[in-house]
């Protein structure tokens, strides 16, 4: 029965990017050196107000020469951007005022 199973699979496997070579559709990876021709470009990224304020919600003035990057930031995923671990491991208080227990001492 598992002989029929991965058969199965290594043919269907394939078959999205067939359709896509049979209808012309880019694909990419192809050629990663050359945009397609009529690809969207993004020109600037606008931060909306406040974003700054949330971006460095925990961080106290003044801030540090590394939090440069935020000038920068366009619109792409940054982990620095968004609320991370709960308890102990949130150090800039994201989830809300710190609820961690001191550690017990080993006896």
């Amino acid at each position: 029965m598992n002989k029929y199973i991965v058969s199965a699979v290594a043919i269907l496997l394939p078959m999205p990017l067939w359709t896509a070579v049979a209808t012309g559709t880019e694909i990419a990876g192809l050629k990663p050196d050359q945009r397609p021709e009529g690809a969207p470009v993004i020109s600037e990224s606008v931060k909306p107000k406040g974003w700054y304020d949330e971006a460095l919600t925990g961080v106290t003035r003044p801030y540090p020469k590394s939090l440069e990057f935020l000038v920068n930031q366009g619109a792409w995923f940054s982990p620095f951007l968004h609320p991370g671990m709960t308890g102990p491991y949130d150090l800039r208080g994201w989830h809300g005022p710190a609820q961690a227990k001191p550690a017990e001492p080993a006896n």
